[in-house]
């Protein structure tokens, strides 16, 4: 399927793998981008030198475009932003704060810059500061969430500006697919899916959570101080939502959740963890291959949507 993004990007697949902290790494990466699709490594909170080993273990495995997902808060993002520039990285997305600062840089060195953004505003910002497309997120993602959904949000961008936008948030499957070009999407982004993949790095009791999960499994915490994250329901999150109700303040709840996700993903503690998911985590009922994946998903929404392009 061609769209503006296949073209943009130079990949087969209108699918991107997202920048999940501790789980986008170069097993990942490389799986999705040799499937056709974008995989992305996560930038989080690692070192510079970290992200520049993850990006030449990934090119040991595919020669296919791979990009970068770098999260503006992170300490070591300085650093990060010129690693990607040295390792001639073709596209870098966003996230966690805003990229204006490094845009002349990246630019500069030819690269596509994809920011995720939660609002319209965000988008036609970025946009003007010369974004190559920009990824429309709805709060039915897992992880740090905005507060629109990706029905609202997506058809709003697209309107809004003349770059291609990718649909985030909710999407796991064939008809989510569909629905997302439908909304005027050139692409989507995709994370929970990816999570229990084959290639995936997450311990086997993460993907054993997701995999039994129901619609109804996934909760949101942190709204009280700004920074609402979307997970499965456990242990961790049923405290952090005592607290929050009692009033607790910001350092007690971050206290709560220090090294969580590592704890869950690396681990396997999916009690104590944050086992961060969307909302789609009901429809991931198996494991598969990146490959299996995508495949499987192409087929359904080709067939929903006519075998058309979206150029």
């Amino acid at each position: 399927m061609k769209t503006k993004i296949t073209e943009l990007l130079n990949i087969e697949y209108p699918i991107i793998q997202g920048g999940m902290a501790w789980v986008a790494e170069h097993h990942l990466a490389a799986a999705v981008s040799k499937a056709g699709g974008l995989g992305l490594i996560g930038g989080a909170n690692a070192p510079a030198e970290v992200v520049r080993d993850e990006i030449k273990k990934a090119r040991e495995i595919t020669d296919k475009p791979i990009g970068v997902n770098v999260m503006l808060m992170s300490p070591h993002a300085d650093e990060v932003a010129q690693v990607v520039v040295e390792e001639k990285i073709p596209i870098v997305t966003t996230g966690a704060g805003d990229p204006s600062k490094y845009m002349d840089l990246w630019k500069g060195a030819d690269i596509k810059v994809i920011p995720v953004v939660a609002s319209v505003a965000l988008a036609k910002r970025m946009e003007k500061y010369g974004a190559s497309a920009v990824v429309a997120e709805g709060m039915e993602s897992g992880g740090h969430i905005g507060e629109l959904t990706t029905m609202t949000l997506v058809p709003q961008v697209v309107d809004a500006v003349e770059i291609p936008v990718i649909a985030a948030g909710g999407i796991g499957d064939g008809r989510g697919f569909a629905a997302a070009m439908m909304l005027g999407a050139s692409a989507v982004q995709m994370g929970t899916r990816f999570v229990a993949a084959d290639e995936s790095i997450v311990h086997e009791n993460y993907k054993e959570k997701l995999i039994k999960a129901r619609d109804i499994d996934s909760d949101v915490t942190g709204r009280s101080h700004g920074h609402p994250v979307r997970s499965l329901k456990n242990k961790m999150t049923r405290e952090y939502v005592k607290l929050e109700a009692g009033g607790a303040s910001f350092e007690e709840l971050e206290y709560l959740t220090l090294g969580a996700l590592r704890k869950a993903v690396v681990d396997g503690d999916v009690v104590n963890g944050t086992v961060m998911a969307g909302q789609i985590a009901g429809l991931v009922k198996k494991r598969q291959s990146c490959e299996e994946i995508i495949l499987e998903i192409m087929k359904e929404a080709k067939e929903l949507l006519g075998n058309k392009d979206f150029i």
